[in-house]
C-alpha cells in the first residue's frame, strides 16, 4: 500500500538529544518491523517508525516491541519515554505540536534525566510456608486456631472468619516490615523511588528506582547484600536498566 499522510503516520517512542536524522538499530512496533529513525528539530529528535494510523492494543507483543526500541535508544542517549500507543498523523504534526511547541520543557526534562536509569526490583516470599510461620509467631492467632481445631466447622463459623482476618492482618504487617527494611537499604542510593501495589500473595515489594548510571554497580551490591542478610525466605527479581517510565513519561494528545 503506498504511504500517504491519510494512511501512514509516525509511531512515537521517545525524545532524545540529537540534531540530525539517523537510523536506530531496532525494529518498529508494527507487524512488519518497519525501520526506526529520528525526526530532528534543533538539538532534539523524536524517535519514530512508520505506522498505520491505528490504535495499538496493549498486547505483550506490542508492549515489548515498544520497550525494545527504547532500550536500543538508551544505549547511546538519555531518552524521555513517550507513552505506549502514540501515533502522529504526519511529521508536520510532530514538529508543530511536540517539538516546537514544547521545546523548552523537553530540553528541561532531558537535562533532568541526563545520566540516569531506572531499575525495577520485586521481592517475593520464597514459598507459602511463610504464611504458616507468620501465623505461628502470633500468640492470639495460635490460641484461636488451637481452640477451633477439633470442633465441628458449623459451630466455629464466626471464629474462623476472625481467624482469617487476624492472619491477613499479620501478613500485611509482615509484608510492610520486610518492604520497609528493603527500601531503607536501597532508597538512599536512588534519586527517587516509586512503589507499586503487590501483584501476588507472595510478593513483598514492587518498586522502581531512579539512579545515576554510575551508581548501578553499588545498587546491585546492596541488593546482593540484602539477599544474603534476609536469607532464603526472600527472593529478589530485578529488571533493567530500562528507560525511566515511572518517573518521566510523555503523554501526547494531538489537536
Amino acid at each position: 500500500m503506498p504511504e500517504t499522510d491519510m494512511l501512514i503516520g509516525k509511531y512515537l517512542y521517545g525524545v532524545i538529544r540529537c540534531a540530525d536524522s539517523r537510523a536506530i538499530p531496532a525494529r518498529g512496533i508494527h507487524e512488519h518491523g518497519l525501520r526506526v529513525y529520528t525526526v530532528p528539530y534543533r538539538d532534539l529528535a523524536v524517535v519514530v517508525s512508520d505506522s498505520p494510523c491505528e490504535e495499538y492494543d496493549s498486547t505483550r507483543r506490542n508492549m515489548m516491541a515498544h520497550t525494545r526500541v527504547l532500550e536500543a535508544v538508551m544505549q547511546q542517549h538519555t531518552v524521555l519515554p513517550i507513552c505506549f500507543g502514540i501515533v502522529a498523523p504526519n511529521t508536520e504534526t510532530i514538529y508543530e505540536q511536540l517539538l516546537v511547541e514544547h521545546y523548552d520543557d523537553l530540553v528541561a526534562k532531558l537535562d533532568q534525566l541526563r545520566g540516569q536509569i531506572e531499575l525495577g526490583l520485586k521481592a517475593f516470599w520464597a514459598d507459602a510456608q511463610i504464611f504458616h510461620e507468620i501465623a505461628d509467631q502470633q500468640p492470639t492467632i495460635r490460641a484461636l486456631r488451637d481452640s477451633i481445631a477439633t470442633r465441628p466447622p458449623e459451630s466455629t463459623y464466626n471464629e474462623r472468619i476472625s481467624l482469617g482476618e487476624l492472619v491477613e492482618a499479620a501478613v500485611v504487617q509482615r509484608r510492610q516490615s520486610d518492604s520497609e527494611q528493603i527500601l531503607a537499604s536501597l532508597s538512599p542510593l536512588a534519586r527517587a523511588t516509586v512503589t507499586h501495589p503487590v501483584l501476588t500473595d507472595r510478593m513483598v515489594m514492587n518498586a522502581a528506582f531512579l539512579l545515576d548510571r554510575a551508581e548501578e554497580a553499588r545498587f546491585d551490591t546492596a541488593v546482593r547484600d540484602l539477599d544474603s542478610n534476609m536469607g532464603p525466605q526472600i527472593l529478589f527479581k530485578s529488571v533493567g536498566p530500562v528507560p525511566p517510565y515511572n518517573f518521566v513519561t510523555l503523554n501526547v494528545i494531538w489537536r
